[in-house]
């Protein structure tokens, strides 16, 4: 694992954004739990999310699908018969590993389409090493289905057997009727969904770029057929826009469109944006053409119509999707790989910070007194600033440490109530990526907030 990767996630457990899952009693493998800061650093990028793509956006819809599903919908979808992983074993140390992505990874390019045989030959004939040992002696790649079990009820048999979701398209999907009945939707237009997601499967241990249990930020935008092109060409601008927005530097970012024998089983066109992480390139999310296949299989196994009629021409048709899938967990990952930099200022000292957007950041403005004695006012104007911004007072410490502190969970301001403010009504005001700082009156403050904030 790379520096960055190690200091980023040292930062993480040391100022409360992420900590290993159940720690105390020795965790459990790849789980994580998101803290003081790191909770309110997600639901930030979530709500950012929420109103670019649903809120701002006179096309767009929100819904919130359940979790566990008729089991009918995975079968109709593809997920029982095709949601699979190729997984080997290395017979020497008993190392698990997906043949797929080690074999991805020594040849340096994507090996869709390849069936389970054709990747055990091509490890025998590459000669790849188990990552763990470093001895070639596998065993044949066997599918293994990625989706959670579980039972409803009281009796654990197959007719209750159901599953955690796999991902949170299809519960769009199967609500497509429900919508256009109550919501008298015209084409072309969008449903956006975030929550809880599950796969269960093997993970390569690089933070939480992969887990088993993440949230997902999908849409699903329904068009007429001849359109589909347009829009998957728009949302890709929009992502673009997006990313920009939360300060992603664009040489970090890059798109791959899928070759013709990679595409999913749903997809006639699909393109990822990847980000270049500490270990290398990787999704960050994708944006595919699903066509009309989720519709049709939902038509054919539930017997429902799930189409569209033109209020004006009373045509009937089956829409299109482009599907925007963005992973917030992932999303997460990138702002905090992009925000943190290590500093060497003029005195030598070593400042690390969070050069978060100011629209996400977990904490946007912090107060300090100088000194305790001017506390009870600094208390006064931090609770009149935290009625408009998400503000934190501080006054343990001497105020370089406050300072420092801030810097490390990207507090964009830090306002200091002094000796002189009760006397001149003013405050020092000090921004986080300058450290400049700036005398103004307390009546000017919130103003001077808001148009940076």
């Amino acid at each position: 694992m790379s520096n960055l990767m190690e200091d980023v996630m040292s930062l993480c457990k040391r100022r409360a954004f992420v900590y290993p899952g159940s720690e105390i009693y020795g965790g459990l493998a790849n789980t994580w739990d998101y803290g003081p800061y790191g909770s309110q650093l997600k639901k930030n990028i979530l709500d950012f999310w929420w109103k670019t793509f649903v809120q701002d956006r006179d096309d767009m819809m929100g819904l919130d699908s359940a979790i566990l599903m008729n089991p009918r919908v995975w079968e109709a979808s593809g997920h029982v018969s095709n949601f699979s992983d190729p997984l080997m074993d290395c017979k020497s140390c008993q190392e698990r590993v997906r043949g797929d992505k080690i074999l991805e990874e020594h040849l340096k390019t994507t090996i869709a389409g390849l069936s389970n045989a054709e990747i055990y030959n091509k490890m025998m004939e590459e000669k790849i090493p188990c990552p763990k040992c470093k001895k070639v002696n596998w065993t044949e790649p066997r599918s293994f289905n990625l989706m959670f079990k579980t039972y409803q009820g009281v009796i654990e048999d197959t007719a209750a057997q159901v599953y955690l979701r796999p991902e949170t398209a299809q519960g769009i999907f199967v609500n497509f009727k429900n919508i256009l009945d109550s919501t008298r939707s015209r084409l072309p237009f969008g449903v956006g969904q975030y929550g809880k997601s599950f796969r269960n499967e093997i993970t390569p241990g690089n933070f939480i770029f992969r887990t088993r249990e993440f949230e997902q930020m999908e849409i699903e935008y329904f068009v007429r057929p001849e359109e589909a092109e347009k829009y998957f060409d728009q949302w890709v601008e929009d992502y673009k826009a997006f990313f920009k927005a939360l300060n992603i530097p664009e040489d970090k970012l890059r798109l791959r469109y899928h070759e013709r024998d990679e595409l999913s089983h749903y997809s006639s066109k699909t393109v990822d944006f990847e980000y270049e992480f500490p270990f290398g390139w990787g999704e960050l999310m994708g944006i595919a053409h699903r066509g009309s296949f989720d519709l049709d299989q939902h038509m054919k196994f539930s017997g429902e119509k799930l189409q569209y009629r033109d209020p004006q021409s009373n045509e009937v048709l089956t829409p299109h999707v482009v599907e925007p899938a963005l992973g917030l967990t992932r999303a997460f990952l990138i702002v905090l790989l992009s925000a943190y930099e290590e500093q060497t200022l003029e005195n030598g000292e070593t400042r690390t910070v969070l050069h978060f957007a100011p629209q996400i950041a977990p904490v946007q403005v912090a107060v300090f007194p100088l000194q305790k004695q001017q506390s009870e006012p600094a208390t006064q104007l931090y609770r009149d600033l935290k009625k408009h911004f998400r503000a934190e007072y501080d006054e343990s410490g001497a105020i370089g440490k406050r300072y420092r502190r801030q810097d490390e969970i990207g507090t964009p301001f830090c306002v200091t109530y002094d000796f002189d403010s009760e006397a001149d009504g003013c405050v020092t005001v000090r921004e986080r990526d300058s450290m400049k700082q700036e005398r103004m009156k307390i009546e000017e403050l919130r103003a001077y907030l808001n148009e940076r904030l």
